[in-house]
């Protein structure tokens, strides 16, 4: 006959803690600190009943009072129940959860009640057993644990929802340690048992992220983690030995690893917490990898995300972690790129320069392009002339970012592509040269300090010619004493070098440029004598 626990006394549970927190490590050496865990029998602790609770007088437990409390329904209508049908255990509750009311006497009385059932460790059990077993504590493991606050700090309610969080992290822990040997993998192999695993997963991991605050900055405040994170970790860390798994057949598990599962997984990147994208980032890579039919639908359910980001949210939080994951699925695209593919970055990509927060994501993103560029050198052809054609003038800070992205695209463009786009490109380093904010012009500056560019790049002696005109006068300008000594400094080691590639043209330049401010002067002159004609003109209307 099942044996019982109290969850009041102490020693009696599996778990030795009541920090949801803990270690793996902490959590091996109490399973194997309890006396009850050795038994092949699986074994159950409840707390007293919420009866006797409240009418405890001993001082320890206050008087019972009426409030309002949300918790999670569970539905454990299935035959692979840890539970047994005739114990007083009962996962449903009342019909009020709807409306998330609830007596503080019934949700005790539920909460007192339910049965945890202590499972022997897996690698304890016989192993025609084990698989049994691994899917009644994963099932198990599908009951979600409330980590708020008990109303008005009680404490009865308090200690059991330590124990269960504790207990249930300690089961999880259990299965994790036992599938990360050889002998654990082959348990991922019957089909029943994904199942089990993808059905505890979506119920864990699938719910309402908490809405940001419309102030939210990236930069300035904290990120909100999750108070699941203790059950979440180890959810994700199973779920991952599964999908990396040799003997998980994925003709089968794509039965249950479906498209809607990958599209939740896709949602919840929006979370705040860096630690769960972390997670979903590499699930998502992997499944990515392993279920080909899956692809398509993937790289769609991410453009629909980068689209509501870009044309109706303001902020998301897993932006950067997508695109991690999208420069190594570009990586794979097969030569000659495919016009889905070119549409993609396109369509997808290029519009991500354009939010505020672009700062977050974009080394992520100027990685991807690199991919394009390099899989097809003339994309970089379209990604340089619609930099130059939504260049932020307005924001300096955006601009020394936009920079960083174009030199990277600079160091790859082709000869023939540099003809294509040279008149467009050398127009724009000209302006941006001249611009009024020092750090835009140090950065553009810095561009000659490339040794790439200098010697066969768009900056060579080559292309001198079409090049310095357009950057003489601005130069020429910063060099003379500029309030910035840096800014000075490199425009003048800029002139240095041009004088050194080819010193005819550095002088013809020059005499353009002198011949050019006398013309400026003689036009302002003209300007100043019809202003001055007008005037005495109108002071002769005013004398009559």
């Amino acid at each position: 006959m099942m044996k019982r626990f109290n969850n009041t006394s102490s020693g009696r549970h599996r778990s030795g803690s009541n920090d949801s927190n803990c270690s793996a490590e902490e959590e091996n050496a109490t399973r194997s600190a309890s006396p009850a865990t050795h038994a092949h029998s699986p074994k159950k602790f409840t707390l007293t009943n919420a009866k006797k609770l409240s009418s405890s007088n001993n001082g320890s437990i206050s008087p019972i009072p009426t409030t309002k409390i949300s918790i999670t329904p569970q539905n454990n209508n299935d035959e692979n129940s840890p539970t047994t049908p005739n114990s007083r255990n009962s996962f449903k509750m009342p019909k009020n959860d709807l409306l998330g009311v609830f007596d503080r006497n019934i949700l005790l009385k539920e909460e007192l009640n339910r049965q945890w059932i202590t499972y022997p460790s897996l690698k304890d059990v016989d192993p025609s057993k084990r698989d049994e077993l691994f899917r009644k504590i994963v099932k198990q493991c599908e009951i979600l644990c409330s980590f708020d606050e008990a109303p008005d700090n009680d404490p009865a309610l308090t200690e059991l929802r330590k124990k269960a969080h504790t207990f249930k992290r300690s089961s999880l822990l259990d299965c994790v340690e036992y599938v990360n040997t050889p002998e654990g993998q082959k348990i991922f192999t019957p089909e029943s048992t994904m199942q089990s695993i993808v059905r505890m997963v979506q119920v864990n991991i699938h719910r309402a992220l908490p809405p940001r605050t419309k102030d939210f900055d990236v930069e300035e405040d904290e990120p909100t983690l999750d108070k699941k994170w203790p059950h979440l970790q180890v959810v994700y860390e199973l779920f991952l030995r599964f999908v990396v798994s040799a003997e998980v057949n994925a003709k089968v598990a794509k039965k249950y690893i479906t498209q809607e599962f990958c599209l939740t997984l896709i949602n919840l990147f929006d979370t705040e917490d860096p630690r769960e994208r972390d997670y979903l980032k590499t699930i998502l890579h992997r499944i990515y990898g392993k279920f080909m039919t899956h692809r398509a639908y993937i790289r769609k359910y991410i453009s629909n995300v980068f689209y509501t980001f870009i044309y109706e949210q303001e902020y998301h939080s897993g932006i950067g972690e997508l695109l991690e994951i999208l420069g190594s699925i570009i990586n794979g695209f097969a030569i000659p790129l495919k016009q889905e593919h070119t549409q993609f970055m396109q369509k997808a990509l290029m519009p991500l320069h354009k939010p505020k927060c672009f700062a977050a994501y974009q080394q992520q993103l100027s990685f991807c392009l690199i991919q394009y560029v390099e899989k097809d050198p003339d994309t970089a052809i379209f990604i340089l002339r619609n930099l130059i054609e939504i260049w932020p003038w307005v924001n300096s800070q955006k601009q020394v970012l936009y920079l960083n992205e174009v030199e990277e695209l600079l160091e790859l463009l082709g000869f023939d592509q540099l003809l294509v786009i040279k008149k467009e490109l050398f127009d724009h380093l000209g302006r941006l040269v001249g611009c009024a904010h020092f750090q835009v012009s140090e950065r553009v500056l810095c561009l000659w300090n490339n040794t790439h560019l200098v010697n066969s790049g768009c900056l060579s002696r080559q292309l001198a010619a079409d090049l310095l005109p357009k950057i003489f006068a601005p130069l020429l300008t910063k060099s003379e004493n500029h309030w910035n000594t840096i800014v000075e400094g490199l425009a003048r080691s800029v002139q240095k070098l041009y004088q050194e590639f080819d010193p005819a043209l550095y002088d013809s330049c020059a005499a353009d440029h002198e011949a050019g401010l006398l013309v400026n002067l003689a036009e302002e002159r003209i300007t100043e004598n019809t202003l001055d004609k007008w005037a005495e003109l109108e002071q002769q209307r005013a004398a009559k």
